[in-house]
């Protein structure tokens, strides 16, 4: 927490100290005060502590995990050059309980405790460059990536460390209604303070034909693990009075251009899901595969940038990576969302292989969100998720209570 404090007063005196510079005394030169280093300064913040509690069959205790994330960011506008900007942000996890954590100096605890992955660190989450013309934006620095449902590219912002990119990226909105990105990453910061160097590229590409349609096209080239390229349609269509959100996806897996790899990688995604909202009322279904390779032995569809915990199951049973034979999920969902009420919903899960016949089990989730009235940017959250195995990993449940308070001067 004091490490954090001194960032955040340290990054607001850099910032506020460049606020008048003398310049060299010419003709017709403008006042000192006239010309500002950083002007249009904001800051913002977050505090969310939480309550984890892991119970997993063949560990001999449960999990209780009492843990908080505290961000602090400011930007400003820089040097007076229009849409030239700048952000810092930096971002404390403090914890305490019984639960393995993932750190190297938890490593006595593995074995004994359930894993929650909310190691105590303290690091930069952003520090990027931007500068906006026309069109286009250019991010250069550490940022968070988010692309469409994050089943490829994330933060795992359900993490209190979020995951972040040092990257180059540009974004062209040029065409009407067409989105265009490309970034090339050389640093991924994990969650788990696994970072590791890289040389991948992301390139996305969107364009809505009408509300009811939008194709997006992407190829994600990781550095020695694969490429992967895919189209997916989604949208919303108005079917009687319900309104029907979709995705329905396609993607392949091969062995990565950029780097090498041992295996042969050579594997198929498949994903169609629907919701339809009626006055609130929620009804969903989905069915996604993660297809397994050619051959047994070789590598399943991955997504090691995804933000996982938000697919599959939130217990995350399969967070450390696809089953060798691959996964198919097939779930469907109930709930309720409306302005006073906030969102409650029910999911149900059954998970198998891809491949032969094997039962991974099944799980229930559920989750209850809403604002709490009398305090801006204040929500809570009440969630769960009972895993019962079958041929795959042990019996596991989950519970969470979650704060989340954010602000912003901007």
């Amino acid at each position: 927490m004091k490490k954090t404090l001194l960032l955040s007063v340290a990054a607001s005196a850099m910032l506020m100290a460049g606020g008048d510079i003398a310049p060299v005394v010419q003709e017709e030169a403008p006042a000192a005060s006239e010309f500002l280093i950083f002007n249009n300064i904001y800051a913002k913040g977050e505090i969310r502590p939480r309550y984890e509690y892991v119970d997993q069959d063949g560990l001999p205790n449960t999990a209780d995990a009492y843990t908080n994330r505290l961000t602090l960011g400011i930007g400003a506008d820089f040097m007076q050059i229009d849409g030239l900007s700048v952000y810092l942000e930096g971002t404390n996890v403090m914890g305490s309980g019984d639960f393995f954590d993932t750190s190297a100096g938890d490593i006595n605890d593995k074995g004994i405790y359930p894993t929650v992955a909310d190691p105590d660190q303290t690091r930069i989450t952003q520090a990027y460059m931007d500068y906006k013309f026309s069109d286009t934006l250019i991010r250069v620095g550490r940022q968070g990536v988010n692309l469409d449902n994050q089943r490829f590219v994330g933060t795992v912002d359900w993490r209190q460390m979020p995951q972040t990119y040092d990257a180059a990226a540009i974004i062209n909105n040029s065409i009407e209604n067409l989105s265009l990105m490309a970034a090339y990453v050389w640093r991924v910061n994990t969650v788990k303070e696994a970072d590791f160097d890289t040389n991948t590229v992301l390139l996305h590409a969107a364009y809505t034909f009408m509300p009811e349609l939008t194709l997006t096209a992407y190829d994600y080239i990781i550095e020695d693990i694969h490429d992967t390229y895919g189209i997916a349609a989604t949208g919303k269509v108005g079917v009687g009075g319900a309104m029907v959100s979709y995705r329905a996806e396609y993607a392949h897996q091969t062995d990565p251009t950029n780097g090498s790899t041992l295996a042969n990688v050579n594997a198929d995604y498949y994903n169609v899901q629907a919701t339809a909202n009626i006055d609130g009322f929620l009804v969903g279904a989905q069915y996604e595969v993660l297809g397994a390779g050619d051959n047994i032995g070789d590598p399943a569809f991955s997504t090691p940038l995804a933000t996982l915990h938000a697919h599959n199951g939130w217990a995350d049973i399969f967070l450390s990576g696809t089953p060798n034979d691959g996964l198919v999920d097939l779930n469907g969902m109930v709930g309720y969302k409306a302005d006073w009420f906030g969102l409650a919903k029910v999911v149900y899960h059954d998970f198998s292989s891809d491949r032969g016949s094997t039962d991974y089990g099944t799980e229930w989730d559920a989750i209850y969100k809403n604002k709490i009235p009398g305090v801006k940017g204040l929500s809570g959250m009440l969630k769960a998720a009972w895993y019962n195995a079958d041929q795959y990993a042990t019996d596991t449940t989950k519970f969470w209570v979650m704060l989340d308070y954010k602000f912003s001067t901007k």
